[in-house]
């Protein structure tokens, strides 16, 4: 699937926002949309890294890169994933100093321009909503724009709030209780990513079932040695050595290999047959 034009408009909708809220805060002298207006600019920077790892990974191999730059798009969601935390941290920070020392806002200001980001921010996170499924560089900008959706909508309800009671503490309050399930989706990414990176197994990738569905076939003896382990976000890549007993040794490799891909997504694998066990097999086993 190509991102470019989800990419191209998230980021011409999130900078023409930035733009717009900090002139919003500098004419209103409103610290804290100055300060969001800033946290929205890392956004652009993440959406900036994210858009270029894609571009990257769609480079060919080289003899410096023999697997291409696929692995740009598992660094650039590690990274997104960490931008998010650091984010949540600092607003959950900021947001403690603010019921010690309580900040008069411009509340009536602060909702229109809250219910832009969510207009804005929604729609970028739309952009990336079915790619996100199955694309873990697009869903580290799926969550960042969805995250900031959720924010907006909190400081919109918490301008109606402080607008009809004057109770400036539910700034910092939903601020808090936001910035904290948002926290737990992005730990969640950061591990899906660090695993990856580490050459984890994908998690929609069931390794024992690879082993079982491997030695279930037709003329397969043994299975061992198996790898499997992330390129970039979107592709697998696996290695095994499979011991067969079979004559028609290309009949074997172009069905292990199709019902890899098929059953299993595992569009690049490396299949070593054997006639007997190698000496030098692992000890690793699934089954």
């Amino acid at each position: 699937m190509d991102l470019g034009p989800a990419f191209l408009w998230s980021v011409g909708l999130n900078s023409a926002y930035v733009i717009v809220e900090a002139a919003a805060g500098f004419l209103t002298g409103s610290l804290a949309l100055l300060a969001d207006a800033a946290h929205n600019l890392t956004d652009v920077a993440g959406l900036l890294i994210a858009w270029g790892a894609a571009v990257l990974a769609k480079r060919a191999a080289s003899r410096a890169h023999s697997w291409g730059l696929g692995r740009a798009t598992i660094m650039a969601a590690l990274l997104n994933a960490l931008a998010i935390l650091v984010g949540v941290g600092w607003v959950i920070w900021e947001a403690a100093q603010r019921f010690s020392s309580p900040v008069e806002v411009p509340g009536l200001t602060i909702l229109i321009v809250a219910l832009l980001g969510i207009g804005v921010n929604t729609g970028s996170a739309l952009l990336f909503l079915r790619a996100q499924k199955t694309d873990l560089n697009a869903k580290g900008a799926f969550l960042h724009m969805a995250a900031d959706a959720a924010v907006s909508g909190a400081v919109v309800l918490a301008a109606l709030g402080m607008l009809g009671t004057g109770w400036t503490w539910l700034d910092p309050a939903v601020a808090i209780a936001v910035s904290l399930l948002i926290a737990m989706t992005a730990a969640g990414l950061f591990r899906e990513a660090l695993h990856l990176s580490l050459d984890g197994v994908p998690m929609q990738i069931d390794p024992v079932a690879v082993a079982a569905w491997l030695g279930g076939q037709t003329s397969v003896r043994e299975v061992h040695d198996l790898h499997i382990w992330a390129l970039s976000t979107t592709r697998t890549a696996l290695t095994v050595h499979v011991v067969v007993g079979a004559q028609d040794i290309d009949a074997v490799l172009h069905r292990l290999s199709e019902g890899l891909e098929h059953d299993f997504g595992i569009a690049h694998s490396t299949i070593q047959i054997e006639r007997e066990p190698c000496s030098t097999r692992s000890a690793q086993a699934f089954a």
